[in-house]
């Protein structure tokens, strides 16, 4: 309870008048636009999403980096260009989740980047699997000023866990997790804020309340239960879905669909952005093969691609119908993500 809120206290520490100002104003263009349907936006992103690398040590069933499937080009981001597609957002921005896809530890930059980030008064957080949290890369984070890091773990058991993070070891993610709170404690700090994410599958519902008194045992500031999004919507994919219905996003209806009424607004398209490993800025974090790409950071600055008519287009056909766009059949904005 007193971790969390020390982490919001942390997050408001971070807001600005300049900040606050660029907040309403978004948050009352976006209400104005799904009033009368109309593309209407002031101000910049408040969140953002920068890819530190596409590269992966796991090979997870449900995911494009795991899997290797990108349609894209895969890589690492070198500082200098994290650099540039950082200054075009930090007047703004509030929060910066310094991953997207791939496991950001593989990036030997990592910690300037999380450094720089936050040295310009910006929220940071990452998603590890936790294999590369050895004793020295843990002290070089919590010494970063990290502010939040969630460990995936979707298993209390060895033998559950490797069932979809396959080329995982369980072994590995509990040793990060004591590595990051003995070196939190060491060096006297209280941050990162630290979440373990549980994503819900048949196979490991039955350990919802073991992973309860695990995180309880292991002193984690918080455990997150989460619904496994599928890509294949077909009845192949019926043995990863659990069960209960409620730990689902998915209903079963002739194969399988999301619950989600898929209205047609979409904060995300007016709050935040994720901007991929080479410089390409896409709607969120469900465009994982960057099939919408607004504009590249190195051709144009954030500013005039934020502003530019792909954009207001997309905008445009959220409110008309989201149904119309591939991601976003898929999607869970608006639905229950978090358990």
């Amino acid at each position: 309870m007193y971790a969390k809120l020390r982490d919001t206290l942390n997050l408001i520490s971070k807001l600005t008048f300049t900040k606050l100002t660029n907040f309403f104003g978004l948050f009352f263009t976006f209400y104005v636009s799904r009033l009368f349907r109309k593309n209407l936006i002031c101000g910049m992103p408040i969140s953002a999403s920068i890819e530190p690398t596409t590269s992966c040590n796991l090979q997870c069933s449900e995911c494009p980096s795991g899997q290797r499937n990108f349609n894209r080009a895969t890589g690492m981001l070198n500082f200098e260009n994290f650099k540039i597609y950082f200054d075009g957002l930090k007047r703004e921005l509030i929060y910066l989740n310094i991953y997207f896809q791939g496991e950001p530890l593989l990036n030997k930059e990592f910690c300037k980047m999380v450094k720089y980030a936050g040295d310009s008064g910006i929220y940071t957080s990452t998603s590890t699997n936790a294999h590369f949290l050895n004793t020295k890369v843990s002290e070089q984070i919590v010494n970063s000023g990290l502010d939040r890091l969630i460990i995936s773990i979707d298993g209390a058991t060895a033998q559950s866990y490797s069932i979809y993070r396959k080329g995982g070891t369980f072994e590995k993610v509990i040793e990060g997790t004591k590595n990051i709170l003995n070196a939190r404690n060491k060096l006297n700090s209280l941050k990162p804020y630290i979440i373990w994410q549980f994503i819900i599958f048949k196979h490991n519902e039955h350990e919802i309340d073991l992973i309860k008194k695990m995180a309880n045992e292991y002193q984690v500031d918080k455990l997150k239960f989460k619904t496994a999004q599928i890509y294949n919507l077909s009845n192949e994919n019926e043995a990863l879905l659990p069960e209960n219905s409620k730990y689902s996003r998915y209903e079963k209806n002739e194969g399988f669909k999301i619950k989600n009424r898929l209205m047609n607004h979409c904060w995300r398209m007016w709050q935040g952005c994720v901007i991929t490993w080479n410089g390409y800025v896409v709607p969120c974090c469900f465009d994982k093969d960057a099939e919408y790409k607004f504009g590249k950071i190195e051709n144009s600055n954030f500013t005039e691609i934020w502003k530019n008519d792909k954009y207001k287009k997309f905008r445009k056909e959220i409110l008309k119908s989201r149904k119309n766009i591939d991601i976003c059949r898929n999607c869970s904005e608006g639905s229950k993500i978090w358990i």
